[in-house]
């Protein structure tokens, strides 16, 4: 074992993810919920080896991505069905690199990438069962399946600005394909969706109550073919209508694309505090507060993402994702990310001091810095194996 592996694997905890065989199916199971199911380097390690020999074996027709959920008790039991995946072990690596060297941060990120990169572009029709909270690592796991089945548990989140990082994981490229601006709504004010919303702006292809899933999963599995069309007949037979509650954000896209379409995010917050006086407001309010609270710098990197991200490929996104956390974390240009860690989720007296502290002192030079390449002799782009079906999963469910 490396060094650098031996880092990551110091006292590590048993049984992170489970692996069934279940009939033509694969069940990778994250079982971590006294963590929300973050994400460790084990864990990623140990898919990525699974999915290599799913891949190869004939007899397996598909892959399911779930939790180690107790269905019969819902929410309540112990942690178990409270989390899908709340995003890569942010602590653990900020630990990490702290007792090391920034390049441990940069190994598990290229790792990490790597798995959401191969699960997008996957052999076999993947299908993530979303039962609980999916935050940024969870939600590039699962964003990038054939098929996302949500419940009416699920809260999707993509709040890295209040930490000093940004949406990554490939969200400049499933979120830049959502209806009109909506992406940059999410990203910029880690806006909360449920399952419901999730379904209606296109993140998720199905909605299946979560008393029905264990049924779900047995008819899966039992599915002797790899073709998405009766894949997909088979998840509509346990699906449910859903409806969007009244203050459902999704209900305000005419609202957002006004706000969100504009050029700079001094002109977002500008024209959000203009429609804040119009009335319907409570859920601008929290969207500017949420703003003004995020990393100005964050704010900045994320949105000239998203609008890059709109013409790129999946693979050309994680690359860019990789450049701009590595600087993040190699405190290229500023602390944030380690400032934001430090008040958000280790002291958590939630009062960063973000440098620099406002929108107008960050500027176009200096946000273009994290996009270009690393100043370090050991660092190069990160460079994704040459996959045939490349993100086919967002060509035709958006």
């Amino acid at each position: 074992m490396s060094a650098m592996a031996s880092t990551f694997l110091s006292n590590p905890e048993p049984n992170q993810v489970l692996f069934e065989e279940s009939s033509y199916a694969r069940k990778i199971i994250l079982n971590r919920p006294h963590k929300l199911n973050s994400l460790t380097y084990e864990m990623i390690s140990q898919i990525l080896r699974n999915l290599e020999v799913y891949e190869k074996d004939p007899t397996v027709k598909l892959l399911i991505l779930k939790v180690e959920n107790d269905f019969t008790k819902g929410l309540n039991s112990l942690g178990k069905g409270k989390a899908f995946c709340a995003g890569g072990d942010v602590v653990g690596m900020v630990f990490t690199i702290n007792e090391g060297h920034w390049s441990f941060g940069a190994s598990f990120y290229k790792k990490q990438l790597t798995l959401d990169y191969m699960l997008a572009t996957s052999r076999k029709p993947l299908v993530s069962l979303i039962n609980g909270v999916v935050m940024g690592g969870g939600a590039g796991l699962s964003m990038s399946s054939m098929f996302r089945v949500v419940t009416e548990n699920t809260v999707f989140s993509m709040p890295e600005a209040q930490i000093g990082l940004i949406p990554d994981v490939g969200a400049s490229y499933f979120l830049s394909r959502l209806p009109g601006f909506f992406g940059e709504y999410l990203g910029l004010t880690g806006g909360r969706l449920n399952g419901n919303e999730m379904l209606a702006c296109g993140l998720a292809t199905h909605f299946v109550l979560s008393k029905d899933l264990p049924l779900l999963e047995k008819a899966l599995s039992e599915v002797a073919s790899w073709d998405a069309s009766t894949i997909s007949r088979v998840i509509n037979g346990f699906s449910s209508k859903i409806s969007l509650k009244k203050d459902s954000a999704f209900r305000r896209l005419e609202t957002i694309n006004k706000c969100f379409s504009r050029k700079t995010v001094e002109e977002i917050l500008s024209m959000l505090e203009n429609e804040a006086a119009n009335g319907d407001n409570k859920w601008i309010i929290r969207a500017i507060s949420s703003m003004k609270s995020a990393s100005p710098t964050s704010l900045k990197i994320f949105l000239k993402s998203i609008r890059e991200g709109r013409t790129k490929e999946l693979n050309d996104c994680l690359s860019q994702d990789y450049t701009i956390t590595c600087h993040m974390i190699r405190r290229s240009f500023n602390s944030d990310f380690f400032e934001g860690t430090k008040a958000k989720l280790l002291q958590k007296d939630k009062q960063p001091k973000w440098e620099p502290s406002r929108l107008e002192l960050v500027s176009d030079e200096f946000v273009d810095q994290y996009f270009e390449e690393v100043d370090d002799d050991d660092w190069e782009y990160l460079q994704l194996p040459d996959r045939p079906n490349l993100a086919n999963t967002w060509k035709s469910k958006l």
